[in-house]
């Protein structure tokens, strides 16, 4: 008989796991090694609020996945469960590593004897590798005490406190697994669990003994098993290529943009965005069966994220399972597809733009069904209608015969013409068991309500013509400094209305060319070295950038009751009342007690988006700029925000690595076809452009040795340029 078991973690997190466990079910002290994941009617929830319910989660070994789901679903609950073995079910024996479980010190703390923060980031990732660092430190531990010949005892001291640590360990399990069973299973496992206490104690009291006193037999036993040990661990480094490491984590630090420099520098050198790409590093130098990665693209530039998913594609024996906003990478990386939507798991063998476009298909195709079947359907009950009533008026009982007849045929074709394999309906096949009516009924598959995010559009009129901006010649460097040019006879028209897209690696200088663009209220006032840059006098400009989200997280922090809501009202100066402030939080996605309520510094990253993004378009600037505005937003969100972006009537600067919302929202490329990735007919096009808005088609520049050039290929020729720098970073 099937049982349930819970796995409860700490309070504080207050998160609920359980799911379903037989005697079938393989997370046994002495189970067979197994690679697969399969857990049924797995439910997971925090404090009352249920993110899973009854769900079904498979992974097979070696399959890529990508977990979509809207902004607080549990996407990152639900990994995280799975990765500190919190959900019953899963093989103990599976190495599974989340992205950051590796970060567990501070730049305060000591690792035998050096600071954290003198280490370097080679260093930090050799040493992330939990596995070989502990077999490391455990040779070592052996072959000192193997060494020394003046002290016969050494080698039984290091064999018993090791061996004492990898009981500790196996102790811990063996409680877990104890908590977790019931019935004979858990009786197996408490025996178990009674028999590695006996041996812990044994242990704990041979590590209290007087060596001296000890039997040379004894001696000698324990010397040759600390040498049979000692074998134990180096072929265990030989098989996971212990040696080539440090050539690995160089290889993985390059492809992830880091310099040779920045590899052998100090980790306390690195800031956030540079910590975040370690951390990714980190996680690829392990081996794992099983590698959760939650947003690994965040604070990549584009050759980066094309080398991590071409190195994601090139794991064989891994199971990957991906979060990620970036369409274009999701659908890269994805073998199939979970779903988690309505507390459940779907599966879907493909990308996510196939499933979109399927599933539309889908619809459209059971909707016409549906339709037609409804109209033969009407007209079959008034034919039987109009035969009974004829044979009331005739009393033929050949017409009530026929209208029995036809009711029958009726109920018996009524539902579903074809099977799930899209072959011709067979009752005796398609629809075993015990049912109340002979087919399935039509069910039209059902989308997520669309994601409907609405700013406002029209900035004040300008009152006479004229450029937003004009740079001319415009030359920059940092004072006092020694480094190159950052930019270098830079030209850049911004008019009113223009869409334009800066690219270009990090470090680039496009947060400086942006600082100069919009004035001397940003980044301390930057003022040219050379050139001119010249702006409309009744302009306005706005930014967006990652640096306004932090700025709200730390407002947050220092005001412990700030709301979304009073923050907006404050930042207006009494031009927005508490409805209009309402108003533009909820077209972007805030709504009721959240803006009210809910305090700053408990929204959730999408949620401090959304309010960075009100601050700046409360009232519409002239030249809105967009810095990595897709940053902690979900697909759905993202596009409702290129919807709503395509109508805003100001100019748009967009600087991001995501492909898709550039062509999107720069190049004028349709969302909808873009995500379909079918052929359109062309009433359709025109339909779907009538309600996404005109498509104004802008200029992508790319930002390259501190000079900005126009790509004439737009964001496919950038990718193509990013894609031969991955390649050549592959092969260093």
């Amino acid at each position: 008989m099937p049982k349930k078991s819970s796995a409860s973690g700490p309070e504080s997190e207050g998160v609920v796991v359980t799911a379903q466990q037989s005697r079938f079910h393989t997370d046994a002290v002495d189970a067979p090694a197994s690679k697969e994941i399969l857990v049924k009617t797995l439910t997971v929830s925090v404090g009352q609020l249920e993110l899973l319910s009854n769900a079904e989660l498979f992974l097979k070994e070696g399959g890529h996945y990508v977990l979509v789901g809207r902004n607080g679903t549990g996407k990152s609950t639900l990994l995280r469960a799975i990765a500190d073995k919190r959900v019953p079910g899963i093989p103990w024996s599976l190495n599974v590593l989340l992205l950051g479980q590796t970060r567990e010190l501070t730049l305060d703390e000591e690792v035998d004897g050096l600071s954290v923060q003198d280490e370097t980031v080679l260093e930090h990732v050799m040493r992330s590798n939990k596995a070989r660092d502990r077999y490391l430190r455990e040779a070592s531990i052996l072959s000192a005490a193997l060494d020394q010949q003046n002290d016969p005892a050494a080698p039984v001291r290091a064999y018993r406190q090791l061996s004492h640590e990898r009981l500790e360990q196996k102790l811990r399990e063996s409680q877990l697994i104890a908590t977790r069973r019931s019935g004979a299973r858990g009786a197996k496992a408490r025996k178990v669990l009674i028999a590695v206490e006996e041996e812990f104690a044994a242990s704990q009291e041979r590590l209290t003994r007087n060596l001296s006193e000890i039997e040379p037999m004894e001696l000698s036993s324990d010397t040759q098993a600390a040498a049979e040990m000692l074998g134990d661990i180096h072929s265990a480094l030989e098989m996971m290529n212990a040696s080539e490491a440090e050539a690995d984590a160089r290889v993985v630090l390059r492809g992830l943009g880091f310099t040779d420099e920045q590899i052998d520098a100090p980790m306390s050198k690195l800031s956030g965005g540079w910590r975040t790409r370690c951390d990714l590093a980190c996680a690829l130098c392990q081996q794992a069966d099983v590698l959760f990665l939650d947003e690994p693209s965040n604070f990549l530039d584009l050759p980066a994220i094309i080398w991590l998913q071409n190195y994601i594609c090139a794991l064989e024996k891994t199971t990957v399972v991906v979060v990620t906003h970036d369409r274009d990478f999701a659908d890269a990386v994805a073998d199939e597809l979970l779903l988690l939507r309505h507390q459940k798991l779907e599966h879907f063998r493909g990308n996510l733009s196939l499933y979109e476009s399927e599933r539309l298909k889908k619809v459209k195709w059971m909707t016409t069904m549906k339709e037609a079947q409804e109209k033969q359907t009407k007209h079959m009950e008034q034919t039987i209608k109009n035969s009974i009533d004829a044979a009331k008026r005739t009393g033929d009982d050949k017409k009530l015969k026929q209208a029995a007849s036809r009711r029958k045929k009726l109920e018996e074709r009524t539902g579903l013409e074809v099977n799930a394999k899209g072959g011709r309906f067979k009752l005796n096949r398609d629809r075993a068991g015990w049912h109340l009516s002979n087919r399935a009924e039509i069910e039209i598959p059902d989308f997520d309500p669309i994601v409907r995010i609405k700013i406002p559009c029209t900035p004040p009129d300008l009152r006479f013509p004229g450029a937003l901006v004009s740079l001319e010649g415009v030359c920059f460097s940092y004072p006092g400094r020694k480094s190159p040019e950052i930019l270098k006879d830079v030209n850049l028209t911004i008019h009113p209305g223009e869409r334009v897209g800066i690219c270009g690696l990090n470090g680039s200088g496009k947060t400086t060319l942006i600082s100069l663009i919009i004035g001397s209220g940003e980044e301390g006032g930057y003022t040219p070295k050379k050139g001119t840059i010249t702006r409309h006098s009744r302009a306005r400009f706005a930014r967006f950038s990652q640096p306004s989200v932090e700025e709200l997280e730390a407002f947050g922090v220092a005001n412990k009751t700030a709301t979304a809501l009073g923050h907006l009202l404050d930042i207006s100066e009494g031009q927005l009342d508490e409805k209009e402030a309402r108003q533009i939080l909820g077209s972007l996605g805030l709504q009721g007690r959240v803006v009210s309520d809910v305090p700053i510094s408990a929204l959730s990253g999408g949620q401090k988006v959304r309010l960075a993004l009100a601050k700046v378009v409360w009232s519409p600037p002239h030249l809105l700029v967009l810095d990595e505005v897709t940053t902690h937003l979900d697909s759905d969100t993202i596009l409702g925000l290129i919807l709503a972006l395509r109508e805003y009537e100001g100019a748009l600067l967009v600087v991001t690595h995501d492909r898709f919302f550039m062509r999107c929202i720069v190049e004028g490329e349709s969302p909808a076809k873009r995500i379909r990735g079918v052929e359109e007919e062309e009433e359709d096009c025109d339909e779907e452009e009538d309600e996404e808005g005109p498509a104004r088609k802008g200029v992508v520049y790319r930002l390259f040795k501190s000079q900005l050039k126009r790509l004439e290929g737009g964001m496919d020729e950038y990718t193509r340029r990013c894609e031969a720098r991955a390649k050549r970073a592959a092969r260093v």
